[in-house]
């Protein structure tokens, strides 16, 4: 149920809406806009809403009530119809009208790896750096990742660099952590729907990159960001990355229309994954520009120095020259679509 205030409502107003909301098992999370106050509303069954529709719809300072169809309360549309916008760090903005892309090795290898692609990536204009420090593999022999080591070399690339860092968190015991050193926290497809570590990052005010399950509907997609913000952090991003289909061309199937439908359904901002969407370098420009012009708000790249010599994943990683070209063709398709990067 979303409130919206006539733009008199005071002060002592907003919290009588707010504790009445409370009182009857509401959690209530107020937006206070430029031009009017909303008042979002979840957590009392359907069949009570009506009387509190008409209660609230009552007083003189509400100027309607809304109410949200969708499983999916704070996250749904109605909620902030004009979209949101995530800011990471101090200059990074997803969202809006502009583009994000966000560019870095699969894997932090080793530090001389880190940082010559942070600096590769920057000069061709990305606006994040990506790096995982730690790894899910479907083998427990693979690589694991660096853990807290990959997480201080990040921290380095940054600094030198000033790319804000995203980089996946898998475990909740190791969200404080992670925290002290990336800037976005990014929840992989396989912990799509690891309930734990969602209401673990929803504790927190860090911006959460929340990747979609290669197996979910996006229905359930946008539940488990319901999760992450209804422990109190609106700032989620959602990342297609491709799902899988009977198609073995690729190594998933990457859903633009997603983009679009989501968009239709959620203001939260949405970002994809050409990389682990396609599985190839070779398609990773082409989808580039279709996910731009299919509406996303940015995309997150997979970029090493020497794909062929990557300790995983170098059949998807772009080189320093490819990602340069794709900057240059993804500005031309952003700029068609009225967004500049």
């Amino acid at each position: 149920m979303i409130i919206v205030l006539d733009k008199s409502a005071t002060p002592e107003q907003i919290e009588q809406i707010t504790s009445k909301l409370e009182q009857g098992g509401y959690q209530a999370h107020p937006i206070f806009g430029v031009e009017k106050t909303v008042i979002g509303a979840v957590g009392v069954p359907e069949e009570e809403k009506p009387g509190y529709v008409e209660q609230f719809e009552a007083l003189p300072f509400v100027e309607r009530v809304i109410t949200i169809l969708a499983p999916y309360k704070l996250a749904a549309k109605a909620y902030r119809p004009q979209g949101s916008v995530v800011r990471v760090g101090d200059r990074v903005e997803i969202g809006g009208d502009r583009v994000c892309i966000m560019a870095g090795p699969c894997t932090v290898e080793t530090y001389e790896q880190t940082m010559s692609t942070a600096r590769a990536v920057k000069e061709a204009g990305a606006h994040m750096l990506r790096g995982g420090a730690y790894k899910p593999s479907t083998s427990p022999y693979s690589f694991q990742g660096l853990g807290v080591d990959g997480l201080k070399i990040l921290a380095e690339a940054r600094a030198e660099t000033g790319l804000p860092v995203v980089t996946e968190v898998m475990d909740p015991r190791n969200v404080e952590l992670v925290c002290q050193y990336a800037d976005m926290l990014q929840i992989g497809t396989r912990n799509m729907q690891n309930y734990d570590l969602l209401r673990e990052v929803g504790n927190t005010r860090h911006p959460v990159l929340l990747k979609r399950g290669m197996w979910a509907r996006i229905d359930e997609w946008l539940m488990a960001a319901e999760y992450i913000m209804k422990g109190g952090n609106e700032n989620v991003v959602l990342c297609e990355r491709g799902i899988r289909t009977f198609e073995t061309a690729t190594r998933n199937t990457l859903d633009l229309s997603a983009v679009a439908h989501v968009k239709q359904e959620s203001h939260l901002p949405v970002v994809v994954d050409p990389s682990q969407g396609t599985g190839k370098w070779v398609l990773v420009l082409p989808m580039s520009r279709a996910a731009i012009a299919a509406g996303a708000d940015g995309l997150i790249i997979e970029v090493h120095p020497r794909p062929e010599q990557a300790w995983k994943d170098g059949a998807q990683s772009v080189t320093f020259e490819n990602f340069g070209q794709l900057m240059r063709e993804v500005r031309a398709i952003a700029e068609v679509m009225g967004k500049a990067l």
